[in-house]
């Protein structure tokens, strides 16, 4: 396993990160039951396989299972050593459309997850799809009643989600953060992200991005129906699934490849919640990338090369 800074934080990250999205019982919505069956033994197994690969980055959120995820993580984690370990969670998203960024529901927030993951402290503390409510109360209200729990002890880094990439830049010319988590922006469809990066860099913000798969529109299986991309976007990705398969091979093994090999980005964040599932991603990271099957895809989806979907509210994409 390889691993890289995470800005000024002094952590150092796994590259790949063990996300906990799919870790609870389907209840609808995005983030929730999109990812098949869940077994709760699996998920706690898929957790410790992980481990032993060198997997040292989880991430989770009360969203994800609507508070199961952080539960099942909580069970996973009992007896680990906690420096083993980075755990980051988010606050401010707790249904599929219930978004709460008032400093009473953080702070509250905190602690709730904190009882929910069985620790005393968040490594990674993050304000979950910010472009759901207004930029700016994130700015004067959220952030800095989470800054008291930082100086407090219950927090150690602080920092920002979502999908509309113009959102990182309308908080970080009013304020700091530690760090922020980008989603389906570093992918073979889309490294929109990329643009960004030397901004985050000046900003001295570590950089983690999310769903190298693109929410499963680039997996054999296809994204689920909820998912927000146009028909022409996934007729692409279905395009270079199926060129990957008449070749012998799959787009999650060189999607993961290539979204990890930006050295820039200090973690790809994957849900992961079968041990089989790690195995084959860490192993996928242990081969060499086929450039002649990259430039294959990238030729592919060439056409719909960083489109994206809104999120969120309007003024905010």
């Amino acid at each position: 396993m390889q691993y890289r800074k995470l800005g000024n934080t002094g952590l150092e990250v796994s590259i790949l990160g063990f996300g906990g999205a799919p870790l609870g019982s389907p209840v609808g919505g995005p983030a929730n039951g999109a990812y098949g069956d869940f077994d709760e033994a699996s998920a706690i197994k898929a957790l410790h396989r992980a481990f032993d690969l060198g997997v040292n980055f989880i991430d989770t959120s009360p969203y994800y299972g609507i508070t199961e995820s952080e539960k099942v993580l909580g069970k996973a984690l009992k007896g680990i050593n906690r420096d083993s370990y980075i755990m980051a969670t988010k606050v401010g998203r707790y249904g599929f459309d219930d978004f709460d960024f008032s400093a009473e529901r953080v702070t509250k927030s905190v602690d709730e997850s904190l009882a929910r993951l069985g620790l005393n402290h968040i490594d990674v503390l993050q304000v979950h799809d910010i472009e759901f409510g207004n930029v700016q109360q994130v700015i004067d209200e959220t952030l800095p009643a989470l800054r008291k729990l930082q100086q407090e002890g219950k927090v150690r880094f602080l920092g920002v989600t979502g999908l509309p990439l113009k959102i990182y830049k309308m908080v970080l010319e009013q304020t700091n953060l530690d760090v922020m988590l980008s989603y389906c922006h570093y992918s073979l469809n889309d490294n929109s992200l990329g643009t960004l990066i030397p901004y985050l860099q000046d900003k001295e913000v570590g950089i983690i991005s999310a769903s190298p798969l693109s929410m499963a529109l680039l997996s054999e299986g296809g994204p689920p129906d909820w998912h927000p991309a146009s028909e022409e976007i996934k007729a692409a990705a279905s395009k270079a699934v199926h060129y990957c398969l008449d070749n012998g091979t799959n787009l999650r093994q060189l999607a993961l490849q290539y979204s990890t090999s930006n050295p820039d980005i200090s973690c790809t964040v994957v849900g992961m919640q079968r041990p089989e599932f790690v195995e084959s991603n860490i192993a996928a990271l242990e081969q060499p990338i086929d450039t002649d099957l990259l430039k294959a895809v990238q030729d592919i989806l060439a056409p719909i090369h960083n489109q994206t979907w809104p999120s969120g509210l309007a003024e905010n994409n």
